[in-house]
């Protein structure tokens, strides 16, 4: 901080000054100088100010009625890809559409599918990953890695204060409540040939689960499906990536899962209990 000095010799440079301006008097009463030339004021410099103008929304162009749906096991092609997919910054919020809209490719692009206010009976909720005037983007259910737009209007606005970061390599699940981390867990992952997969995804919803192996607890179904459908079990290829409980803790720590998140029983009634639809996971390597 800069503090101000106090100026104590003012006084002596006045009377300083008083004495010049009496000498100068007197000797301008004997020797009359000749009048000095003084130019006449220029006038400043006129500075163009030029105005910013926010560009116009890009205009959404209307969907067939047509256009396929989303659902839980099909997603049209031509989405673009997520940009940032593993961007472990939090994602604070998400929409749920009223109706059914069409999702776009980019803002004022083509519209790709229809993403509808439910899915298989579960109230959607998708994350907003980015902006643009008029416009969000969102994670796309069902599919991996890939998002849609969204003109304004016909949503929702949803606060998401929770977070999920899978890290395959440490097999370590971290749980984050507006962006402070409450508790981690040791889980099993997913096989070499069916890995849990990379990206960001959301949770969609919760399903019941039968067997003792889920120990009684309920399971969460994320936006994300098997990278390689072919790769799992017949009866799996149309299934999404879950987090459930599991019955054997010898489990924990390895990738031997067909790439559901296998989680300990306490953690798990946590995330039940703490979790809403649309909450971001991340998974990375």
């Amino acid at each position: 901080m800069n503090l101000a000095r106090t100026r104590r010799w003012a006084p002596v440079a006045a009377l300083a000054l008083s004495l010049c301006v009496i000498a100068g008097l007197s000797r301008m009463a004997l020797h009359k100088p000749e009048p000095a030339f003084v130019a006449p004021p220029q006038p400043s410099p006129t500075v163009p100010v030029i105005a910013k103008t926010t560009p116009a929304p890009k205009v959404a162009q209307p969907a067939s009625k047509n256009l396929a749906t989303i659902t839980y096991t099909f997603v049209p092609g031509g989405f673009p890809a997520d940009p940032a997919p593993a961007d472990t910054a939090a994602l604070t919020e998400g929409l749920h559409p009223a109706r059914k809209l069409p999702l776009y490719d980019a803002p004022g692009g083509k519209p790709r599918a229809f993403l509808p206010p439910e899915i298989s009976g579960v109230p959607v909720t998708v994350p907003i990953v980015d902006r643009e005037p008029g416009w969000v983007a969102v994670l796309v259910p069902s599919v991996n890695r890939r998002i849609g737009w969204l003109p304004a209007g016909g949503w929702v606005s949803r606060p998401l204060r929770d977070q999920l970061i899978l890290r395959r390599d440490r097999h370590e699940l971290a749980w984050l409540h507006d962006g402070v981390r409450k508790e981690s867990w040791t889980v099993t992952t997913g096989s070499s040939q069916t890995p849990t997969p990379l990206g960001r995804t959301f949770v969609l919803g919760r399903t019941g689960t039968h067997g003792e192996v889920y120990a009684g607890l309920d399971a969460l179904v994320l936006g994300a499906v098997p990278d390689d459908r072919e790769a799992v079990a017949p009866g799996l290829r149309d299934a999404h990536t879950g987090i459930h409980s599991w019955y054997r803790a010898s489990a924990f720590g390895r990738s031997i899962s067909n790439g559901c998140i296998r989680v300990p029983k306490d953690g798990q009634r946590a995330l039940l209990a703490s979790l809403a639809p649309g909450t971001p996971v991340v998974v990375v390597a």
